[in-house]
């Protein structure tokens, strides 16, 4: 038998469900305490210069900017991050991904499909706000080591004295051409 419980009493779920809402109808989380959770409890951010709904707009654009099955979306909130983080130094970067983040909603990104969300990205991709999201994914996705493990990226190989006695003998693809 289970004992009762008081109105004091709050167990996980009556917590999660009192203190946070699903953002952008995806998996994520926004806390009353301004984190936003992964599924599962993944990953978290705290964002400090954007919000938690600005910051999981970003995580989506993000994803259907530099689209792979194989990484989770905790590598985008990574990307995520380092942007609120430059923004908490730079005013002008926090507006430009407020603003951003603002008319991707009033553009009903939360209901677009995949299509649709490309569509709306292209028609956007010579703005600012594009440009600096899009660069901070380049580095922040293919710069990190997680994804590099992912693929099967060994890393940068000059310190350690190049590929030629380092698996370049390996290789097998060109007997396959």
């Amino acid at each position: 038998m289970r004992p009762a419980t008081s109105k004091r009493n709050f167990n996980r779920r009556r917590f999660l469900a009192g203190t946070s809402a699903i953002v952008a109808g995806s998996a994520m989380f926004a806390t009353a305490g301004g984190i936003l959770i992964g599924p599962n409890a993944a990953w978290a951010i705290a964002p400090q210069a954007i919000t938690t709904a600005e910051a999981a707009t970003l995580v989506e654009m993000t994803r259907a900017l530099y689209p792979h099955e194989k990484l989770d979306d905790a590598i985008y909130a990574k990307v995520v991050a380092s942007l609120d983080e430059k923004a908490v130094k730079d005013p002008a970067l926090k507006a430009l991904l407020q603003t951003g983040a603002a008319d991707l909603k009033a553009g009903k990104w939360d209901d677009l499909d995949a299509d649709a969300r490309e569509a709306a990205l292209k028609a956007i991709d010579t703005t600012p706000f594009f440009q600096t999201v899009r660069g901070e994914c380049v580095t922040g996705i293919y710069n990190n080591p997680d994804v590099w493990k992912i693929y099967g990226y060994e890393g940068a190989s000059a310190e350690l004295g190049g590929y030629l006695h380092r698996g370049f003998d390996e290789i097998t693809w060109p007997d396959q051409a």
